[in-house]
């Protein structure tokens, strides 16, 4: 049996905070454990409930939520983010991901996409919906033409096999997607990906994938 997603939902709208609840509460994969009306009562709360998924809105009063999302990446690591806000805006997408959130969707998201986001996010899987995900490149592109970036250190230490994956997520592939193309279990990739992110010294794989496409790997 698949281990029921515990999920905080955080957003200073409470009609719409209360309405997510209620959708969310009807599907048997989610358990909804806590509601906060900003950053800071969601850092509060968050120790308490344990959640695997924090859903966090952008633009509210006291913390908003990329500060939210970064100190709740430090303080409790084992929650993912996943950002859900009415701003598009490249600013807003940038500085999230850089945060630490794995997925970043609007609020006029279908619900299954949602659920889906959700489900990837709790497996440690990155989530943008294809608007964002195209503001996201064309913002990266934008600074290399900007900026002839040095390569990172660590990318000269990847094996073969580690950026045959890198190249993978670079595009948005999945684990599962990488074990099916590359032949290998499911846990290999994981196993890769885990090495992957401590070579670049970076904190998720969404931030390995940006560097990906930064430097050229996807093409």
């Amino acid at each position: 049996m698949t281990a029921v997603i515990r999920l905080l939902v955080v957003d200073d709208q409470s009609l719409f905070r209360e309405g997510l609840v209620t959708l969310l509460s009807t599907m048997p994969e989610f358990e909804v454990v806590g509601q906060a009306e900003n950053g800071q009562h969601a850092l509060e709360v968050a120790p308490g409930c344990r959640p695997d998924v924090v859903l966090m809105d952008l633009r509210m009063p006291v913390l908003d939520g990329v500060k939210a999302t970064r100190r709740l990446r430090a303080e409790l690591p084992s929650a993912k983010v996943v950002v859900l806000t009415t701003f598009d805006d490249d600013e807003s997408i940038f500085e999230a991901i850089r945060a630490g959130a794995l997925g970043y969707l609007l609020k006029d998201t279908p619900s299954e996409e949602l659920a889906e986001a959700l489900r990837q996010a709790a497996r440690g899987e990155s989530f943008l919906t294809p608007r964002v995900a195209t503001r996201l490149v064309q913002r990266v592109a934008t600074q290399n033409a900007a900026r002839s970036a040095p390569t990172p250190p660590g990318l000269a230490e990847l094996t073969a096999r580690e950026k045959e994956v890198l190249t993978l997520l670079g595009r948005g592939a999945t684990n599962k997607d990488i074990a099916r193309a590359l032949n290998v279990a499911e846990g290999t990739v994981k196993n890769h990906v885990t090495a992957i992110l401590m070579k670049l010294g970076v904190g998720d794989r969404l931030q390995a994938a940006l560097l990906a496409r930064e430097f050229g790997l996807t093409n």
